[in-house]
């Protein structure tokens, strides 16, 4: 898949072929170790909560505990992405619905890939997403090597051309669990600004700066800012 496709955004600032000149954080080796060593004790920690959370998921509604999606990794590598199952079984359809239904629904959905009022989450789900529980599973794929504790949300195919030529920041690190867009107020920020701090994260990463976005995380799921 070549950068060439993608639409440049209207503020472009480099080539699209132009590699940007900052330390490759994917590449860290102190930084992965601290993704083996975090994720690892994460995983003991959260054992007893996720194996209690997908016995409820599966009894609510006898669906899949475990939700899976494709979403797009370092170097642009298709990943499976793990997350408790928030949503009922039938979202994908649910969801098709919604949006040929109702133009604001629609037109919400194309800015930001989020709905305010949701139709497709569960009880259970809605709690799990606030508390940003739902996304534990992502502790495996972070000992799996696709993902990183601290890095840009992963994005799902559609979500590439929104970044424009600046794509090539976010292919060039892990995706996080956590990052400077979750502790900055996720929902609450426009597509462009949550770009802008993908850009800045990878452009100013150091180990200092993933230690700031660990530490400013829990405040930030204790407080739901912008959780959805």
């Amino acid at each position: 898949m070549g950068y060439q496709q993608f639409e440049k955004r209207p503020t472009g600032l480099r080539n699209l072929f132009q590699r940007p000149k900052y330390p490759r954080p994917a590449r860290s080796a102190i930084k992965r170790l601290i993704d083996i060593v975090g994720a690892s004790a994460g995983l003991i920690f959260a054992a007893p909560f996720l194996l209690t959370a997908m016995v409820i998921i599966r009894r609510h509604d006898g669906g899949p505990a475990i939700f899976a999606q494709d979403r797009i990794g370092h170097g642009g590598k298709v990943f499976r992405c793990y997350k408790l199952r928030s949503m009922v079984v039938d979202s994908q359809q649910r969801l098709e619905h919604l949006l040929a239904t109702d133009p604001e629904a629609k037109a919400e959905w194309e800015a930001t890939q989020k709905l305010t009022n949701d139709p497709r989450i569960t009880g259970l789900g809605r709690f799990l997403r606030k508390s940003s529980l739902d996304e534990l599973p992502q502790l495996w794929n972070i000992l799996m090597g696709d993902m990183s504790i601290v890095g840009p949300r992963p994005i799902v195919q559609n979500e590439i051309s929104k970044y424009g030529t600046d794509f090539i920041y976010y292919t060039d690190v892990r995706p996080g669990l956590t990052g400077l867009w979750q502790v900055s107020g996720r929902s609450d920020t426009t597509y462009d600004e949550r770009v802008a701090l993908d850009v800045q994260y990878v452009r100013e990463w150091s180990v200092v700066s993933d230690i700031k976005v660990i530490a400013k995380t829990i405040p930030a799921i204790l407080a739901s800012k912008g959780a959805r």
